[in-house]
C-alpha cells in the first residue's frame, strides 16, 4: 500500500533538519528521507564556528544534534535515495529507488548541491583535514596559513579575495593563460600582495602530513613540467550542481539546475517546496539553509491546515 504523509522533506541535511522539527512541532504528519548520513555538508567539516550561540563545535557533532531534534517530536526518518517527485492531482507523489511508493500533500525539497571534484588522488580522503569546498565556513581555520584556490571563475577570485582576511599567501591555480570571472574581481587579486598567480597549471596530487594536507603537486597544462607546492588548505572552486534530478522535468528550475521559489519557498508547482543551498540563493551557509527549511515547513504547515 501507499504510504500517506502530511509533509515528506526529501534531503537531511540543516534545511530538512530544521524543516522536520517546525513541521513535526505544529503536528503535520512528516517524513524526512536522506540518501546517505544526515547532515549533508556538515559531515564533511572539521569545524563548524558560524553557528549562533556555538563559538565551535566539530561539524559531524553539529549534525547528530541537530538528526536528533530533527526526530524528537516524532518525525520519521528513512534512508534511500528518491529518484522521482512529480504532482498527481492534489497529491505530490514520491518514487524510490527501492520501488516505495509515498503520497504527501507537500514536499520540500533539501538535497543541496554536489562541489565538482578535482578526482585527484587524496582528495575525498583528506576533505575536512585541509581540504575545503567553503572558505567563508573554514576560512578562519587558516589564518597566517598557506592556503591554494583552484579556479579561474568568480568563485575562485571571490573566495581567494576572501581567504587574504587570514592566510598570510594564497597560490591561485588557473587551468588557463586568462581568467572567466568579472574584471573588477580579476583586478583585485591581481593587485593583492597576498596572492600569487599560477597560470596554465593543474592539479595532481594532494601531499599530506600526519593526515593533514602538506603540499599539492601541479603540472603545466602545455610542457607537463611538474611542480610541488607547500600549502595547508586547498580551496577547490571548479563549480557545484544542485542535485535537483528528481524534478528535473518540471518547470521550477532554472538554467542550472537550481531551484525557483517565492519568498514562502515554494515553487510555482503547489505543494513542492525548495530548501537550504539546492534553491537558487544568494548565500550558502548552514544558518540559512536553516531558516530557509523554517519558512518552508512553516509554508506547508499553512498549505496542509487549508
Amino acid at each position: 500500500m501507499d504510504k500517506r504523509y502530511e509533509l515528506i522533506i526529501v534531503g537531511g541535511g540543516p534545511a530538512g533538519m530544521t524543516a522536520a522539527v517546525y513541521a513535526s512541532r505544529a503536528g503535520l504528519k512528516t517524513l524526512m528521507i536522506e540518501g546517505s548520513a544526515p547532515g549533508g555538508k556538515l559531515i564533511k567539516t572539521a569545524e563548524i564556528s558560524n553557528w549562533p550561540g556555538i563559538t565551535e563545535i566539530n561539524g559531524a557533532d553539529l549534525a547528530f544534534k541537530m538528526f536528533e531534534h530533527s526526530t524528537a517530536f516524532g518525525a520519521e526518518a528513512d534512508f534511500k535515495e528518491v529518484i522521482k517527485v512529480d504532482k498527481l492531482e492534489d497529491d505530490i507523489i514520491v518514487e524510490c529507488a527501492d520501488n516505495d511508493r509515498l503520497i504527501s500533500k507537500a514536499v520540500i525539497i533539501a538535497t543541496g548541491t554536489k562541489e565538482r571534484l578535482l578526482n585527484i588522488p587524496n582528495e575525498e580522503r583528506l576533505t575536512g583535514k585541509g581540504v575545503s569546498y567553503c572558505a567563508v565556513c573554514d576560512g578562519a581555520f587558516f589564518r597566517d596559513k598557506i592556503v591554494t584556490v583552484v579556479g579561474g571563475g568568480n568563485s575562485a577570485l571571490e573566495e581567494s579575495l576572501y581567504l587574504t582576511t587570514f592566510a598570510k599567501k594564497i597560490y591561485l591555480i588557473i587551468r588557463r593563460d586568462v581568467f572567466r570571472g568579472d574584471e573588477l574581481a580579476q583586478q583585485k587579486v591581481i593587485n593583492n600582495p597576498k596572492i600569487e598567480i599560477i597560470r596554465k597549471h593543474i592539479p595532481i596530487n594532494i601531499i599530506d602530513k600526519d593526515g593533514r594536507v602538506n603540499a599539492l603537486e601541479i603540472e603545466h597544462v602545455e610542457t607537463k613540467k611538474k611542480a610541488i607546492i607547500e600549502t595547508d588548505g586547498i580551496f577547490p572552486y571548479i563549480g557545484a550542481d544542485p542535485i535537483t534530478s528528481m524534478v528535473k522535468h518540471l518547470p521550477i528550475l532554472d538554467k542550472d539546475g537550481y531551484m525557483i521559489v517565492d519568498d514562502h519557498m515554494m515553487t510555482s508547482v503547489r505543494g513542492i517546496f525548495g530548501a537550504g543551498d539546492v534553491n537558487s540563493k544568494y548565500l550558502r551557509q548552514v544558518v540559512t539553509a536553516a531558516a530557509d527549511g523554517a519558512i518552508a515547513a512553516q509554508a506547508v504547515f499553512h498549505l496542509v491546515r487549508e
